[in-house]
């Protein structure tokens, strides 16, 4: 009926045809709706309801008019209400814990007792904000002077033609959590009428593909900023967070999908982010052996650039990115189609009620697509080491570069840089100087000066330390600044888990919420770091599991027994994947049953992670 409606001759308006069915949607939603009010209040306690309300209004009524009578009468009734509220208020949170498998409804409960919330900072009320926003975060586009163009596709071009069972699986798989886009159709709807639109969304995404045109509807966003830290003094301290169709997601879900079978697996190995069995403790552990392995010779030292981009999303050119995934192996119609996705895409920026003007865009990705990630590691591809003594390690836009120095020879450490600073002028990725760092790691007796590195005109800071992927590395590669850091964000972990012992929870709760909150955060990376902490950092980061214990009544693994834990899995996932840049760092030796060690001079080395891993396989493989 929809397609009828919107089809003229041959030709089928598509954004006709889009809007239509999403405003049908949206009418069906609001005649089914109940729309309610819900008036909170700071400082309102979880249990009151609207009776006590009333009998503290009738309270003060009385405490104004000075009848003695009906105050304390108001007094009475209002102490019997306040009691039945909170055992009813009890009760609710107690039932959150009668289903061990409904994890959602057992942490909202654990939350409620603890009041532990990650607080956002808020935004400026300034009603000019919004506007001033949404100028700031085009400022890219407005730089950008190369056209979109499309390509003609070849007659044998294979368009890619989705199914109703694919779109039906992945409507079904919509989480009914997430907040909505511009069209303001609820995940809820998508997941639970997926039979009932299956039919309709997969005509609209397949017309979408053969034509190479995405719906303006679809393409819509919303952005929500977030404030980086609690103190913002500019624009740039906004994080731009984008609100997009949840159609539109599933859409991109389905085409990432497709363009993911068309990628080599060895591609960009050096790319840990967005990734299977790819984490910061892959990217972090790579960059720490290869400084290791290359500090265990003589006169040697490494320097280490960590690079940081100033939106990097933002600043993607469309018409590059499409050149680079046609070299890719991606057909004409699909690259026209993410042209299309890229460019024309309407704009705004919420801040409470305040909406700014709708700007349209043709430059970058928005964050918050399903599809961003993805298109922004394409783009970066072939941002690779040109010289063999230096490595590039990425973690989506955390972008860090080895450099392995002999015999104070940095000629090729300086070309390199130097080649790093053209390609994102190529790219049109603009590297923000002032946070970009470098750090120095050196262990002779005698040491160089080391002259700092200049990039665009302005010098590197040579720091002494620096947090690489949520862990504190030190040029001493020694990890009691690490450790301090996750032993003070545990003891501040550990007053919610004494709430909850007080709130008379059993243990087996109170170990749930200590292996979520508080392990993972002692746990965090640990692969990378603990073979080469200190045994007194190690006592320290133990003293936390002894409290913990204490405190639930119950034996928790300990550190050491974590990290062996961990190694296992690491090393067993990593020998499974040929793709994996650290496989070959596993060889098996002739008899088939042991792993290769690997030589090391120094217990730096011999302590870290793939030589521990390669020592606990074979310890394994033993018993």
């Amino acid at each position: 009926m929809f397609r009828e409606a919107a089809t003229y001759g041959d030709s089928t308006d598509l954004e006709e045809y889009t809007s239509s069915v999403s405003s049908y949607i949206s009418k069906c939603i609001d005649d089914v709706t109940v729309s309610k009010t819900i008036i909170s209040r700071p400082n309102q306690k979880p249990w009151i309801t609207a009776e006590v309300r009333t009998l503290l209004r009738t309270r003060d009524s009385a405490f104004k008019a000075g009848d003695k009578v009906a105050l304390s009468r108001a007094r009475t009734e209002l102490s019997r209400a306040i009691r039945e509220a909170k055992r009813a208020h009890a009760q609710r949170i107690h039932k959150h814990f009668m289903d061990s498998g409904d994890t959602r409804r057992m942490w909202q409960g654990l939350q409620a007792i603890t009041n532990y919330r990650t607080t956002t900072p808020a935004c400026d009320g300034d009603g000019s904000l919004p506007d001033a926003l949404n100028n700031f975060y085009a400022r890219f586009d407005r730089q950008n002077d190369v056209a979109a163009r499309k390509s003609i596709p070849p007659p044998d071009d294979q368009v890619l033609c989705l199914t109703t069972a694919e779109v039906r699986k992945t409507l079904r798989r919509v989480n009914p959590r997430k907040a909505a886009g511009p069209d303001n159709i609820p995940g809820r709807v998508l997941k639970e009428c997926a039979e009932q639109l299956a039919d309709v969304l997969t005509d609209i995404f397949n017309i979408s593909l053969s034509s190479a045109v995405v719906p303006t509807c679809f393409k819509a966003a919303t952005i929500v900023p977030v404030p980086k830290k609690s103190s913002v003094s500019c624009l740039n301290d906004y994080r731009p967070v984008a609100l997009t169709p949840t159609i539109m997601k599933c859409f991109e879900r389905l085409v990432m999908t497709h363009i993911k079978t068309l990628l080599p697996p060895s591609l960009d190995p050096l790319q840990f982010a967005y990734r299977h069995n790819r984490s910061t403790d892959d990217a972090i552990s790579t960059a720490l052996h290869l400084a290791l392995t290359h500090l265990d010779k003589k006169d040697t030292h490494v320097r280490m650039l960590y690079i940081d981009f100033s939106s990097a999303f933002n600043t993607i050119i469309p018409q590059q990115l499409i050149g680079k995934l046609s070299m890719l192996g991606l057909n004409t119609s699909l690259c026209n189609w993410i042209l299309d996705f890229l460019t024309g895409r309407p704009q705004s920026v919420r801040i409470g009620n305040c909406t700014s003007s709708t700007t349209t865009l043709s430059t970058g990705a928005p964050q918050g697509c399903v599809l961003s990630p993805l298109l922004f590691t394409l783009l970066t591809h072939d941002c690779v080491a040109t010289h063999s003594s230096n490595h590039i390690i990425k973690f989506a836009d955390d972008t860090t570069l080895v450099g392995l120095i002999s015999k104070n020879d940095e000629s090729a450490y300086r070309d390199e840089v130097q080649r790093l600073t053209n390609w994102c002028k190529v790219n049109n990725l603009s590297l923000n100087v002032d946070k970009t760092k470098e750090m120095v790691v050196d262990f002779r007796r005698i040491r160089s000066d080391y002259s700092p590195l200049s990039i665009n005109g302005s010098s590197v800071e040579i720091v002494n330390n620096i947090k690489f992927l949520g862990v504190h590395l030190d040029k001493d590669l020694t990890w009691s600044l690490n450790t301090s850091f996750l032993y003070k964000k545990s003891q501040q972990r550990l007053f919610f888990l004494r709430r909850l012992r007080k709130a008379q929870l059993p243990p087996t709760l109170l170990t749930t919420f200590y292996r979520g909150t508080i392990e993972s955060i002692l746990s965090c990376c640990i692969t990378a770091w603990f073979g080469n902490c200190a045994i007194s950092d190690r006592k320290t980061l133990q003293r936390i599991v002894k409290t913990a214990e204490k405190i639930i009544g119950v034996s928790l693994p300990s550190i050491k027994d974590i990290y062996t834990t961990r190694c296992i899995r690491k090393a067993t996932s990593i020998v499974a994947d040929w793709s994996h840049p650290s496989h070959t760092l596993f060889t098996l030796l002739p008899s088939g049953r042991r792993y290769r060690s690997i030589r090391a001079l120094t217990s730096r080395l011999c302590n870290s992670f793939f030589p521990q891993a390669i020592r606990l396989l074979n310890e394994k493989g033993l018993d």
